[in-house]
């Protein structure tokens, strides 16, 4: 067979890369040929990501890649949920997209409940209460930006922004569109009725694109820059979870999964969405997947709070990498502190430390001090908040949950995985790392014709990499 070469651009909150896949027709294989921070940045009272230089570093990766002289067969981008940009009918951006970690959103739910109740919005999308959600950015726009508002001609989330500016074309992708708390959970169309009675501008959505499907091809002026010739954009799961869910080698309904990162995405892959009074009860989520397939999950605050601690320290001159974090988070003796991960003052604290230890000391745990205690009440309430939605997961599906397949940069750390089995009873089945730009790639492989849907991609998932097995107390 001959191979096949794509390109996957990852974008995720605290960095980006390109990578390049071959594919043999049994395997992927990828190589990583252009990596870059993505760092955020408070200009005044707002919390901006910095488009333009990410934009600049996919031309970048993208130079790269036309250096190798090999023959591209596809690109896709994936990147973070719920942000989005606004441009006005020249295919301008408006202004930089704002953060979702931003204050602009604090108290906007109480002010669309009182047009609305959050069990109203559930009913028709199906998306769990987080204030960061599309719907309430969208509002606080509304609110405090409403010229801009005004100005808009469309709203793109961020991997459509990437896409339109690098083929001219205009598309809301579906799995994408459906973290935004807008898409009508069942139909997959926008949920027009709801945000008209929100009086939210329904004119700057965009036609919804499936994953696996060819956006354009790369404009005169990108090929010029960059070397390339008139590549195809490809639609894939561009919400990077439903990337990491499809590469994710699920061997059957018992079996979970948390992809690991930033945020820890944990859930069950289901045929239908499933809404109801459990659902709504325990805040699960109904996110789109490929093939119409719906991630089912609950959005736990993830491995950024170790993230945070780390630049706190190193920030205080105590230059301490991750493996020794979690070294000195399972060697402490006294393991009895415990955060909740979900709760309002991780999501965007100035200190993260400071914000530990207030949280232990609050809830009568005491103060840890030492950088394995802090690390630990984080791994701590990690792995229980995992067990109390495995618990949910199965009382609301029915089902008997076995295994959880781990995926995502998050399970190079050993600890987490080790305690995650430790503290749920469960079976942890690690790998891929990288998971979220097999499931790019795979979205490309389909759209091209190259492999037929995508159980026959996790096979060829599982033919390309190797997973570590944890159970209670012991690692395989």
């Amino acid at each position: 067979m001959t191979l096949i070469y794509n390109l996957a651009a990852d974008f995720g909150a605290s960095s980006g890369r390109l990578i390049l896949s071959k594919f043999d027709g049994d395997k992927i294989e990828l190589e990583e040929i252009h990596r870059f921070s993505n760092d955020p940045v408070r200009i005044g009272s707002r919390f901006y990501w910095d488009f333009p230089r990410l934009f600049h570093e996919l031309k970048n990766g993208l130079k790269k890649a036309a250096l190798k002289g090999i023959d591209i067969s596809g690109i896709g981008i994936d990147t973070w949920g719920v942000d989005y940009g606004l441009i006005d009918k020249n295919g301008d951006l408006l202004s930089n997209p704002i953060h979702y970690r931003d204050n602009r959103t604090d108290n906007i739910i109480d002010d669309v409940e009182k047009i609305m109740s959050f069990e109203e919005i559930y009913k028709v999308t199906g998306i769990q209460y987080l204030q960061l959600n599309t719907l309430y950015q969208l509002y606080a726009d509304l609110k405090f930006r409403p010229d801009i508002l005004e100005k808009a001609d469309a709203l793109l989330f961020m991997p459509d922004l990437f896409n339109f500016y690098l083929t001219g074309q205009k598309y809301n992708e579906y799995t994408i569109a459906s973290t935004s708390q807008m898409l009508e959970v069942f139909s997959k169309t926008w949920a027009l009725e709801m945000l008209e009675k929100l009086s939210l501008p329904t004119k700057i959505l965009q036609k919804i694109i499936m994953p696996g499907n060819i956006i354009g091809k790369l404009t005169k002026d990108i090929q010029e820059e960059t070397g390339l010739p008139d590549v195809p954009v490809m639609s894939v799961g561009s919400h990077d979870t439903a990337s990491a869910v499809a590469a994710t080698p699920l061997e059957g309904e018992n079996c979970a999964y948390i992809s690991s990162g930033t945020w820890s995405l944990l859930g069950v892959e289901s045929k239908e969405p499933i809404v109801n009074e459990d659902s709504l009860k325990d805040n699960f989520t109904n996110e789109g997947g490929l093939e119409g397939r719906i991630r089912f999950l609950k959005n736990i605050n993830g491995l950024w709070m170790i993230q945070q601690l780390k630049k706190h320290w190193q920030e205080h001159g105590i230059d301490v990498g991750y493996g020794e974090i979690s070294k000195a988070a399972a060697a402490v003796k006294n393991d009895g502190f415990i955060i909740d991960p979900n709760d309002k003052s991780f999501l965007a604290p100035m200190n993260m430390a400071s914000a530990v230890q207030e949280y232990c000391k609050n809830k009568g745990q005491g103060e840890p001090r030492e950088i394995g205690e802090i690390a630990r009440a984080v791994y701590n309430g990690l792995a229980r908040e995992y067990k109390a939605r495995i618990s949910a997961l199965e009382e609301i599906t029915g089902r008997t949950i076995d295994v959880i397949n781990m995926v995502g940069g998050g399970i190079q750390d050993e600890f987490l995985c080790q305690h995650t089995a430790n503290i749920t009873g469960k079976t942890v089945l690690a790998g891929p790392i990288e998971a979220t730009a097999l499931g790019n790639i795979l979205a490309q492989l389909i759209a091209l014709g190259e492999i037929n849907d995508l159980s026959q991609g996790r096979e060829i998932v599982k033919n390309s990499i190797t997973q570590k097995k944890y159970t209670q107390n012991k690692v395989a």
